[in-house]
C-alpha cells in the first residue's frame, strides 16, 4: 500500500490529500472546483503543468472523509504549540 500524505486543519475543518512523492514540492498551476452541490460541499482539485493530479482540498472535510483519516492526517492547525 502506499503512503498518502494527509494535512488536516481542524479549525477551519479542511483537509489536503497530496498525490505526490512526499518530498516533492510540486506546485499547482490549475484548480478545478468541484460543483459543490454535486458533492454536497466543495473540493477542489490540483494539478501541475503537465495535467498530472497532485492534490485534492476538502472543505467540511470531517463530513466528507472518514475519521479514521482525519485522526491519522498530520495536524496543521496544532503547530508551533
Amino acid at each position: 500500500m502506499t503512503d498518502v500524505r494527509v494535512t488536516y486543519d481542524k479549525t477551519v475543518n479542511a483537509a489536503y490529500v497530496y498525490l505526490t512523492e512526499p518530498q516533492a514540492h510540486e506546485a499547482s498551476v490549475r484548480t478545478y472546483p468541484c460543483d459543490p452541490v454535486d458533492v454536497d460541499g466543495m473540493i477542489n482539485l490540483d494539478f501541475d503543468e503537465q495535467g498530472h493530479l497532485i492534490g485534492i482540498e476538502v472543505l467540511a472535510a470531517s463530513s466528507k472523509l472518514p475519521e479514521y483519516l482525519l485522526q491519522s492526517a498530520e495536524r496543521i492547525d496544532t503547530k508551533g504549540e
